[in-house]
This record gives structure tokens, sequence and C-alpha cells, in this order.
């Protein structure tokens, strides 16, 4: 591709902040249906859930200092710009997870279709992020780094990730919501490895 095609391709700045508050309030979403039927989802915001659920702190503050070491990884190994637009897209789902609840309210809301569609409101959300050259810290930030020098899919990393942390939960909720939460890690990290391919589509 001609350099100045690929130039006229990038993503704008108000392009990147679209996609930074679109993906991090699909992600916000999908994190509120899961806590609301009292499942789990995997990576740092899994981490930031187990210990939601043990002690009661607020999951908004819990998921951004969770994800403070893994800064230094996003910006040795991915960059500063990278770096730069994880710290805002954690920043911004930890502060979406709060408001949402004051926004909405589920009436009814069955357990299997949230695991189902909270992951893909998940998967959906970190997809856009990673086309914009961020991610929601953690695990997201590992996975994408194997992926861009070892060609590995970043959902199948991210799968492997988030099926270890939700077993863990068994010391603290049910087999049941364990099962579901399984299937809520599957079927977020099953939409980015079918869309998020190496060399399938262009980073920009």
């Amino acid at each position: 591709m001609p350099e100045s095609a690929g130039a006229s391709l990038r993503h704008r700045p108000y392009e990147d902040v679209q996609a930074l508050i679109t993906g991090t309030l699909f992600v916000a979403l999908g994190v509120v249906m899961f806590g609301h039927t009292g499942l789990l989802t995997g990576g740092t915001a899994g981490i930031a859930f187990l210990i939601h659920y043990a002690t009661g702190w607020n999951f908004g503050l819990v998921f951004f200092l969770v994800n403070l070491p893994f800064y230094g990884l996003a910006w040795k190994r991915m960059g500063k710009a990278f770096t730069l637009k994880t710290f805002v897209a954690i920043g911004l789902l930890s502060l979406f997870v709060n408001l949402l609840p004051r926004l909405i309210g589920f009436q009814t809301l069955w357990a299997p279709f949230a695991a189902v569609m909270g992951g893909l409101l998940m998967g959906a959300g970190m997809l856009m992020l990673f086309r914009h050259r961020a991610s929601l810290g953690g695990f997201n930030v590992l996975a994408l780094y194997l992926q861009e020098h070892f060609g590995w899919r970043a959902g199948r990393i991210q799968m492997a990730f988030d099926c270890g942390i939700v077993l863990c939960s068994l010391a603290l909720v049910d087999w049941q919501h364990v099962a579901l939460s399984v299937l809520g890690a599957v079927v977020m990290n099953q939409t980015l490895a079918t869309n998020h391919r190496a060399g399938r589509y262009m980073t920009l």
C-alpha cells in the first residue's frame, strides 16, 4: 500500500476517542450484566470481581488498581500511545461500571442470557479497543504482545487466561455460576479470536 494511502486510513484522534468511549461502554454493560447475575469474567476484571465478591470493595476502584502493575509492560513493549490509550480505557471502564447501575436496571435477567450477551458485549467492546491500539490492561496487554510478535491469536491466549481465573472462583461461588462464567469467557474470547486474527486485518 502506498505510504499516502496508509496515512489516509490511519485512525484520527476523534475516531480513537469515539472508539475508547464506545468500546468501554460495551464492556461496562457486559460487566454490569455479569455482576447483576453473580457471574465472573477473566483477566484483571475477573481478579477484581473476585476481590469485590470477597470483600465488598468497589469493583471500579479495584479494577483500576489491579491494572497498575501492567502499565510498565505496556509502556516498554507496546509503546507510549498504546499505554496512554489503555490508561484512559481502564479509567473510563471504572467510571462507567459505577455509573451504569444508576442509569439502567434489570427487572429480569436470566443468568445464561447474561453469560452469552455479556460475553458478546465485552468481546465486541475489546475488539473496538484493539483495533484502535488500546486495551483494558492486564492480560490484554500480554495477549496483544504475543499476537504481534509471535502470531498467536490474542483471543485464544486470553481465553486460556480467563478460563483459568474463572475456575479459581470455585472457592467463592457455586459451580453453576462458574460454569456460566466459563461460557461467558468462551463467548467473549471467541468473538476476539474470530475477528482479531494476526494478518487478517490491518492495524492502523
